[in-house]
């Protein structure tokens, strides 16, 4: 079953790779059967060199002694050809057989291992490596040369046949290395190629999850900033006309309350639109937030005492603009929530070429603050995003400070965040 699935994968990985289709039947058939295919390549190279592996030995020896002989010669080519059947997992194998029958055929006229040489040369080439095959077709071809040297000088080959007997293993080792180191560098490269290629659907499907991780954070910020935030002012409105006997106060705080509604609607549904698969006008962005002074006259209309100071002017990117409106949205919210007696929210943008400094004080923090919340965080990775800090904590006088940095073109270093105000 393993074995099924895995091989399912593989077929369905080369489809989305749109891999082309292996040219040639006999081609496809030797790739899907190597060990069929290396069987017909023992079979071939044991019939090519029994022909000149037998008979051997001189004639005139005693009978016995003669098919002795024939019959070792017999073994040793069969035993030889039958490394082929490794020649994928050890390609030496074949190699140094054949380099052993060439070494028996210097001393005893057996030439059975000429074809073995070519195809061991050429398995070298292709299933280890071309360094490798060049390495061991130098090594075989200097021992070959060497032994037939010296036989000759000392008498016990002829010269012509020895001399013919040496070229005839150095050529055929020659052959099969060139033809090798050629098939197997295409074989390599073609695999290092369609390794690359997975990698890149791999990495590509990586950062797909990763962009959508992103986009559900971003989407799960922007909700609790826009229901955290209109939420809170619309319940401080209803409560405010519920308790007002005023009718014409009730009707301005239910009017607000409705109002804070649409705009939450409103931002919510433009938001929202990214996750619709048809083409629609939609904006593929949220809308930016309410400026800081809709914001804390958001709260002023819901009874809560917040003020807004700003000192300088510089121009930010949309990006720093985005996330100061977010700041002052979250700052003012928890302080309406987790501060609901405080006698002053003041909020103070101070504006320098170079950064923009928000910091949102209340006066009502009573109790221990907790760490369960998301709005700070969220607003730590929005400062973060424009390589901005943040960091809320309490102060002397039973205060609460959340104070933001912010570089105006969003590029200063990155700093630490700190954020200790329970923000649900």
């Amino acid at each position: 079953m393993s074995r099924t699935r895995g091989r399912s994968d593989s077929i369905r990985e080369d489809e989305e790779l749109r891999l082309p289709r292996a040219p040639g039947l006999f081609r496809r058939f030797w790739v899907r059967h190597p060990l069929l295919a290396d069987v017909l390549l023992a079979v071939l190279c044991l019939f090519l060199s029994l022909t000149p592996a037998a008979p051997m030995g001189d004639p005139s020896f005693p009978e016995p002694t003669y098919i002795a002989i024939n019959i070792a010669s017999l073994v040793m080519v069969v035993i030889g050809c039958s490394t082929l059947l490794w020649r994928r997992s050890a390609p030496l194998g074949p190699f140094a057989a054949a380099v052993i029958l060439g070494t028996v055929g210097l001393f005893t006229g057996l030439s059975g291992g000429i074809v073995l040489l070519l195809v061991a040369c050429y398995g070298l080439a292709v299933y280890r490596s071309s360094r490798t095959a060049w390495i061991c077709y130098g090594i075989g071809a200097a021992w070959f040369l060497c032994l037939t040297g010296l036989l000759m000088l000392t008498g016990a080959a002829m010269r012509q046949v020895g001399l013919d007997t040496a070229l005839n293993y150095v050529a055929l080792g020659l052959i099969g290395t060139l033809v090798g180191v050629n098939v197997g560098g295409r074989k390599r490269y073609l695999s290092a190629v369609i390794d690359r290629s997975r990698q890149l659907l791999t990495e590509r499907d990586q950062q797909a999850q990763l962009a959508a991780a992103s986009e559900r954070a971003r989407i799960a910020r922007e909700m609790h900033d826009i229901v955290s935030h209109s939420l809170t002012v619309i319940v401080a409105l209803s409560e405010g006309a519920a308790a007002t006997p005023d009718r014409e106060q009730a009707r301005k705080a239910a009017t607000s309350a409705a109002d804070t509604a649409r705009s939450a609607l409103t931002e919510m549904r433009s938001m929202l639109g990214v996750l619709r698969d048809d083409e629609s006008p939609l904006p593929l962005a949220p809308m930016q937030p309410a400026p800081p002074r809709d914001t804390v006259e958001a709260a002023q209309r819901a009874g809560y005492p917040a003020t807004l100071t700003v000192t300088g002017h510089a121009e930010v990117s949309p990006a720093v603009a985005h996330a100061i409106g977010r700041i002052v949205q979250e700052g003012v919210t928890n302080a309406m929530r987790h501060a609901p007696t405080a006698e002053a929210i003041m909020v103070r943008l101070d504006y320098t070429p170079d950064t923009v400094t928000i910091e949102i004080v209340n006066d009502g923090v009573s109790g221990e603050a907790g760490a369960d919340g998301f709005g700070v965080r969220g607003l730590s990775e929005r400062a973060a995003h424009v390589h901005g800090s943040v960091r809320s904590a309490p102060a002397d006088g039973g205060r609460w400070v959340l104070q933001a940095v912010l570089p105006t073109t969003g590029t200063a270093p990155a700093a630490q965040t700190e954020a200790t105000e329970d923000d649900g």
